[in-house]
């Protein structure tokens, strides 16, 4: 999809805080969808992400009446396989009201046709677009061929290529992934492996003009850079910058990280957290195994409400903005007790952010 700017956002205020987006029309403004044959434009480009969990239709409702409401809600996290084989409990998750229109809802699993018959199952009840799960880690998935399991065996690359067509087919021009830990060692096999699969899924990503956006997290920004770098320099591989994994995981700086990835950034999250103890990315991240005892059973970071972390947005949209970066700044909130509270909380920091 092409995005472009339709008009300001004057009208994009509410009785709790007439002020709520004096500042915001360099980052917050209605965004236009180009299709193929049609256009659809919703009223910002600040979006619910799918939280499995959390984003149900009573929640996807609440966010939308909010006086910050989204432009696009996205659903849970639904099984291909579940809507394949009328799993009442599945396809109960793509319930809609109109009040959350326009609807987009996020799919996994690991076989193409199974996933391209679900979307045309959902696109058929008016769902607007499809995301589609490439780096979900819970094992229950994983040990499926599901999530980020997509990208661990170079078998599944053209898997993950069909994957990139379903993704264009519905309009989609990114799809981003978790692709587990570059190792800083460019011996490692691992490396070469993860190397391998990455070259050849960007360099088709760029062939069919689309973007293969990798998360940032289990390594520095400098070593993803140089990882990015060795693929040649091809426009299909991205970066979906998310600044607290950054935080939380490698003790990285965001804002040194916003002008290391400067040439790959696509997407982005607006996301906080606070790292509790410094570890190894993989025995965090399980890669290594089996993890060594000794450091098993450690919570090595926490995912805290906007503006409570250690991410410092001042600084870090102010790097964004230096870029050039005009593109979507997604709140995430995958824990708490309260998320429907901390995106409102979320949403305030952020306008007082760009407000100064």
């Amino acid at each position: 999809m092409n995005f472009e700017r339709s008009g300001d956002i004057k009208n994009y205020t509410t009785s709790e805080n007439p002020a709520i987006i004096k500042e915001l029309h360099s980052y917050v403004h209605p965004i236009t969808l180009h299709g193929k044959d049609s256009s659809l434009t919703v009223h910002n480009n600040v979006w619910l992400a799918p939280l499995a969990g959390v984003t149900d239709l009573p929640f996807r409702i609440v966010c939308k009446d909010a006086p910050y409401s989204p432009g696009l809600v996205f659903s849970e996290m639904i099984s291909a396989k579940g809507v394949h084989y009328k799993g009442n409990n599945s396809i109960a998750l793509a319930d809609s009201h109109p009040k959350e229109a326009p609807l987009s809802v996020q799919i996994f699993g690991s076989e193409p046709e199974i996933m391209a018959e679900c979307a045309e199952t959902f696109r058929s009840r008016g769902v607007v677009a499809i995301d589609i799960n490439m780096g979900c880690p819970m094992q229950k998935v994983t040990s499926n061929g599901e999530g980020s399991a997509l990208l661990k065996n170079p078998a599944l690359i053209e898997k993950s290529k069909r994957i990139l067509d379903l993704a264009k087919d519905l309009e989609c021009d990114i799809v981003t992934t978790h692709i587990g830990v570059v190792p800083e060692d460019e011996s490692v096999e691992r490396y070469g492996i993860m190397q391998e699969a990455c070259f050849e899924l960007s360099r088709y990503a760029d062939s069919i003009g689309s973007h293969f956006a990798i998360e940032t997290g289990p390594e520095t920004s400098a070593d993803l850079k140089k990882f990015l770098d060795s693929l040649g320099g091809t426009k299909g591989v991205g970066v979906n910058l998310d600044p607290a994994n950054l935080v939380m995981v490698t003790g990285d700086d965001p804002v040194v990280a916003v002008h290391n990835l400067k040439d790959y950034i696509v997407h982005t999250h607006a996301k906080d957290g606070v790292m509790l103890h410094r570890g190894n990315p993989e025995y965090i991240y399980g890669v290594v195994h089996p993890v060594p005892e000794e450091f098993q059973g450690i919570q090595y970071f926490a995912e805290v409400p906007l503006g409570q972390g250690n991410v410092h947005f001042d600084t870090y949209m102010a790097a964004l903005d230096e870029i050039g970066y005009k593109g979507f700044l997604t709140i995430e909130r995958e824990c708490g007790n309260s998320p429907e509270a901390d995106i409102r909380l979320a949403v305030e920091h952020l306008n007082a952010v760009m407000g100064k």
